[in-house]
């Protein structure tokens, strides 16, 4: 996986140097935690109105709406928000789709007061799709909020510690799993859909007002007349000025096709190997995979080469996807769950890393829009090919006698051989990608171009912003301020300045 002596690689990043203020992973550690709060109470909300749809009505099909029309408006409005992130200061943002997502659930609150459960559980009627929808629109536009907390580790935080701001990410991530997936079902049981909104309605008001009292530091972002309102041409520029960045987004993007696998046959299997209420508890007990990887990746960092620890992290997720169903043992599944999610947060913080140091940070909104675009898309895509493939086809398979004797000297013969096949074939695909990945000149390109691009450092003392001071002049000119690291001279490639190798074929 080492770069080798005399590639060519194109030339390097053109991402400027920065400076941050000296409090910066202060302001920082703020906007995380208001951002957790807030991802917190949205999918509490969202988690209790799946669960309180289905009891109350018992049809997968409105959830399956439901669910897929989330992440369906997560991809299409990918590109919008990285467009609003990189045109508006970050703090505006957020206190946007704050109030946005404020007025969204109080309305839906409104609506459940204004009109009884049965009219707002009938199908057929427009006040279910209505109130779904409201409180969908809220749920979405608060992923605007993660977007913006992505480029405000480029802001606040210096490049040495990305990938530590990166892992804290991921920590909060699966806090927030681990609290929603218990608190929604036991808010919707125990105290009704109506105190459920009551409740999100008032933690959003807490975390809003938490945030109005924030200040980040951040000059106004320089704005060009008759710009687009989904800049898509500007997103893919600064994506193809980054040579091999395309190749890491469709890296990604495939290794969430494979995640799909999982997100259409990871309960079924369970539910074969653990009563339901258990199956709820195995889930949450492994979310926590997800905080212990965050939080390594706080404290370690993502070494030298982040593209490279991408890579191995997605190998070793191949690795645990085709064993931990060779044999229908519960420890053997659940441990295989829990050592998967530790390294999700590993995968997504490096590509995070990658993207805030290559990329200029005025572009980064848009690139990272278009990222969560493409990879939010692919898992339901696989996920709705995956299923009737599965359900109709190789899951009989597998019960035939045929079937086990093929595939018995692997599988066993336990319940659910046909689902531990496809995840089995799932684990390999994703092992030879992450394998021929580490092979490619892209790959080393890439790792080039991360080597030597600028980095941010922390400003002197008394700066008020990343890269300006209160009264928004360029800290870089101000008396006394920290020298940014030079960017070699002329049109040198990343291998040009990492050892003076030719650039040319």
């Amino acid at each position: 996986m080492s770069e080798e002596p005399g590639e060519s690689v194109p030339e390097a990043s053109a991402a400027a140097a920065r400076t941050v203020p000296p409090n910066g992973m202060r302001t920082f550690l703020h906007v995380l935690v208001n951002t957790a709060a807030a991802n917190i109470t949205t999918s509490y909300l969202w988690f209790a109105l799946t669960f309180w749809v289905y009891l109350e009505t018992g049809s997968v099909l409105a959830t399956g709406i439901i669910g897929g029309a989330y992440m369906l408006l997560l991809a299409v409005f990918g590109m919008v928000f990285g467009t609003l992130v990189d045109r508006h200061r970050k703090h505006r943002v957020m206190v946007v789709s704050a109030l946005f997502s404020l007025v969204a659930f109080a309305a839906a609150g409104g609506l459940y007061l204004s009109h009884s459960e049965a009219e707002l559980l009938d199908l057929g009627a427009p006040w279910f799709w209505l109130f779904s929808g409201i409180i969908l629109a809220g749920a979405v536009v608060e992923n605007l909020r993660n977007i913006a907390l992505s480029t405000t580790v480029t802001l606040l935080v210096p490049t040495e510690r990305h990938a530590n701001a990166n892992g804290l990410v991921g920590t909060v991530g699966g806090l927030a799993f681990l609290v929603t997936s218990v608190l929604s079902g036991f808010s919707v049981g125990l105290l009704g859909m109506g105190w459920t909104l009551a409740i999100a309605i008032g933690l959003t008001v807490v975390a809003l007002a938490h945030l109005l009292a924030l200040r980040i530091p951040e000059k106004d972002p320089e704005r060009t007349e008759k710009a687009a309102f989904v800049d898509v041409r500007g997103a893919v520029a600064a994506i193809r000025a980054v040579p091999g960045l395309f190749a890491l987004i469709i890296f990604s993007t495939f290794n969430n096709l494979i995640g799909g696998v999982y997100m259409a046959l990871m309960d079924p299997y369970g539910l074969e190997l653990f009563p339901v209420e258990i199956w709820g508890v195995v889930l949450a007990v492994s979310s926590t995979g997800f905080i212990i990887g965050g939080a390594v990746v706080a404290a370690k960092g993502l070494g030298r080469n982040p593209i490279r620890t991408l890579l191995l992290a997605v190998a070793l997720m191949g690795v645990l996807g085709a064993v931990f169903t060779l044999r229908d043992w519960w420890w053997l599944y659940a441990g295989g769950i829990w050592l998967y999610m530790m390294l999700i947060p590993v995968v997504e913080s490096a590509e995070q890393t990658v993207i805030q140091k290559v990329v200029p940070f005025e572009k980064q909104g848009r690139v990272f829009g278009a990222a969560t675009a493409l990879e939010v898309s692919a898992a339901p895509i696989t996920s709705f090919l995956i299923a009737p493939i599965a359900q109709f086809w190789i899951i009989p398979y597998l019960e035939t006698d045929a079937g086990r004797q093929a595939w018995g000297w692997l599988l066993g013969d336990g319940e659910a051989r046909g689902i531990a096949l496809v995840f089995v074939f799932a684990g390999i695909a994703m092992v030879i990608a992450a394998i021929l990945a580490s092979t490619t000149r892209v790959y080393r390109t890439l790792s080039a171009e991360y080597a030597v691009a600028p980095e941010t450092v922390a400003g002197p003392e008394g700066s008020d912003a990343e890269g300006s001071n209160a009264e928004g002049v360029d800290a870089s000119d101000a008396p006394g301020s920290a020298e940014p690291p030079a960017r070699p001279p002329g049109p040198a490639s990343a291998a040009q300045a990492r050892g003076g190798v030719s650039s040319q074929e």
